[in-house]
């Protein structure tokens, strides 16, 4: 795929996606851009190397760090929040997120049982990083509207964590699904155990996706950028029907 400007994305693979979302491969997860001019913005944030990445992809599109006006996160844990501190002060953006992960962000979330395990790793994960915990400045909720790329629907999908939320456009038809599951060639899976604070919640979430019927998915763990094939995936490891984004959006 080509920018604008003539400059390659490097994440190769990319079909059945808009041209506005732009994929950084960090070490653990995908983050995404998705441009607008100087109204664009980040879901999710990554982990480690990731602000090279991102500061690389916004001078080859021709933006400011200013152009990111907000960031969604789907969740707060530190493959997806890890930067988020940096990216607040570099670009003055706003952050969205659920209110249950705050405690994420901040890295104080009182993990129990086998999912103490998560806690252990992104404990080390803070100390080999020198993590420094970001802020969310508003709270989302499921249904609300956010005037952001066209317009996103944040959806809540509690499961992999309580307060774990998806992002859906309309206008094409897209969920970004954060780990409701991750989408490789060699394993398509759900979250491991040990890092699902709240895994009786998943089938409510599961079956919130069905009905939802996005033609698009976009996950933040996969190989290529292939909207398509996330969905049938999705609907494969889920072991439903694939709606293949026949259902009308309303």
């Amino acid at each position: 795929m080509r920018f604008a400007n003539g400059a390659k994305l490097s994440c190769c693979g990319v079909r059945n996606v808009p041209a506005t979302i732009h994929c950084i491969r960090g070490v653990m997860s995908c983050c995404h851009l998705l441009t607008d001019d100087d109204a664009s913005i980040m879901v999710d944030t990554g982990m480690v190397g990731e602000p090279l990445l991102i500061r690389r992809l916004i001078r080859k599109l021709g933006l400011q760090p200013h152009s990111i006006k907000a960031v969604l996160l789907t969740h707060g844990h530190i493959d997806h929040a890890g930067n988020l501190a940096w990216l607040q002060e570099w670009s003055g953006a706003r952050v969205f997120g659920h209110a249950d992960e705050v405690r994420h962000v901040v890295g104080n979330y009182p993990y129990t049982g086998i999912t103490r395990w998560c806690g252990r790793l992104e404990a080390a994960g803070r100390f080999l990083f020198r993590y420094r915990p970001g802020r969310i400045d508003e709270f989302i909720t499921d249904g609300l509207e956010l005037p952001f790329w066209g317009g996103l629907r944040v959806i809540h999908l509690p499961g992999h964590s309580k307060g774990h939320c998806g992002f859906f456009s309309a206008q094409h038809n897209l969920l970004f699904s954060g780990d409701m599951f991750a989408s490789y060639f060699f394993k398509v899976h759900k979250p491991p155990a040990i890092l699902n604070s709240v895994p009786e919640l998943f089938p409510a979430s599961i079956e919130k996706v069905r009905r939802l019927a996005p033609r698009w998915i976009v996950p933040n763990h996969y190989d290529v950028l292939d909207g398509e094939l996330h969905r049938r995936r999705f609907c494969r490891l889920f072991q439903l029907a694939d709606w293949d984004g026949q259902r009308k959006v309303v």
